[in-house]
């Protein structure tokens, strides 16, 4: 925790206690919050760097342009970089900023409107803020001003000059290259421009690069670093995924490198987040559904029932044109046939699916037999398995290599999976089966097949 000490309190601690409390550990600190008043915690929670994990707070000395944070899930990398551009936008008039998110949507609902965005902030420290949304345009009363870009258009931040910029979820930018190279471009105003990366991590090249730049200072943190989180979720989350692949990922900040021979390197799934444009403005479930020329669930049900089965793999995709999206990792662990049936016909019912494919080896016949007793009404195409689970896969992922297969969505259980898969054989995936990785290909490779109409002829 950070020692830095204030001159007087706000609320209804005093100093010496105050003090007591930075120093204590993480689970009386949690403690300490849930017994204050509504008002006091107010107060607390808006004073940002009395309570702050050192590594959510600006690194010291002249010589760093850029600080990347790469921490986990939770631990409050949104909450940092809004209160890192709050206080510069509020300290010195006219400054120029750019806040980069994945995608336009994301930029407004994350990094301005969010529970831990810059108007969320302004709230807290009782400042009036000019919202612009259909500018994209947020302005404080000193004249200084940030300015909305989307990690999808690159060329939206060719030729802007700016003195700051937070570049949130970086791995998750589609246009990564060329959006940080006209960032870094831009980063011409002002005597001492730097920048803010706040990302879970990922392997990837740039990032790579820009940790070793000398001028880079990388700071990192874990999901239970947050003392604001629920104890118990944290304890959960841990139960469940620590010392996994995605644990160390997702709870612990950590860079994994890639399995050897990975069918899906990190930087492959990195590159293959996509959401086409009609997907992102539409406004319902209906509207989304109604996005794609055909919809499957893919089902890998397990091979037992009951406590320490596998999970039963539920992969919702969609093909428009000859691009096909993986839309939901709808999955589920511990539940009996009927239930995981149930879930499968959810999926699909949500998305208004046409089919669902599901692998016969498995349990596929109990999937098709519960629909039609339940009376779902679904289409069930039972398919065999008659290789391993990742030569199945292997021409899957030449459509992500190729640029024909995408993930519309972040889906980190799922990306373990497919990370794990080796070529030749072998899995060092989460778990002891890739089942959610083998819905989604059984899905994709549904969608694959060619549906023209068009009467053909076949040889006897």
């Amino acid at each position: 925790m950070t020692s830095k000490k204030r001159p007087e309190s706000n609320y209804g601690v005093t100093r010496h206690e105050m003090a007591m409390l930075m120093n204590a550990p993480p689970e009386i600190q949690r403690r300490a919050i849930e017994q204050m008043s509504v008002g006091d915690a107010l107060a607390f929670d808006a004073d940002f760097e009395q309570w702050a994990h050192e590594n959510q707070l600006p690194p010291n000395g002249e010589g760093w342009r850029t600080w990347l944070m790469m921490a986990g899930r939770g631990f409050g990398k949104t909450r940092a970089g809004a209160e890192w551009i709050f206080r510069l936008a509020s300290g010195k008039p006219n400054l120029k900023i750019a806040c980069i998110g994945a995608n336009l949507a994301d930029a407004r609902t994350i990094m301005v409107e969010g529970v831990s965005g810059l108007l969320s902030i302004a709230r807290r420290k009782r400042r009036r803020l000019n919202w612009e949304p259909s500018l994209h345009r947020l302005t404080w009363p000193n004249g200084s001003e940030v300015k909305l870009f989307s990690g999808e258009h690159a060329d939206g931040l060719r030729g802007p000059e700016h003195d700051f910029a937070w570049a949130d979820e970086m791995a998750k930018w589609r246009e990564i290259e060329d959006a940080w190279m006209n960032l870094q471009f831009g980063m011409r105003r002002g005597t001492r421009p730097r920048v803010l990366i706040t990302t879970t991590p990922r392997t990837l090249t740039l990032l790579g690069r820009i940790m070793g730049e000398p001028w880079t200072v990388t700071t990192r943190g874990r999901t239970s670093d947050n003392i604001n989180l629920d104890e118990r979720t944290v304890d959960m989350l841990r139960a469940t995924y620590g010392g996994t692949r995605i644990g160390r990922q997702e709870l612990d900040g950590e860079l994994l490198a890639d399995f050897e021979g990975a069918l899906w390197t990190r930087e492959l799934l990195s590159a293959s987040f996509d959401t086409p444009l009609r997907l992102r403005s539409a406004a319902t479930q209906d509207e989304r559904a109604a996005c794609f020329d055909r919809i499957v669930v893919g089902v890998d049900p397990p091979a037992s029932v009951g406590a320490g089965a596998d999970a039963c793999g539920v992969v919702v995709a969609g093909s428009i044109g000859q691009a096909l999206y993986v839309l939901e990792d709808a999955s589920v662990q511990g539940l009996s046939p009927e239930g995981w049936a149930s879930r499968v016909a959810s999926a699909a019912a949500r998305w208004g699916a046409g089919l669902v494919v599901a692998e016969a080896n498995n349990g596929g016949v109990m999937v098709e037999s519960v629909l039609k007793a339940a009376d779902f009404g679904l289409k069930v195409r039972l398919v065999h398995a008659s290789r391993g689970k990742c030569a199945r896969a292997e021409p899957v992922a030449l459509k992500f290599e190729a640029g024909k297969a995408f993930l519309a969505g972040d889906f980190p259980e799922l990306e373990a999976e497919l990370s794990g898969m080796i070529a030749g054989g072998g899995y060092e995936g989460p778990g002891r089966s890739p089942d959610r990785a083998d819905a989604m290909v059984w899905a994709l490779t549904a969608l694959g097949e060619t549906r023209s109409g068009v009467p053909r002829v076949v040889r006897i």
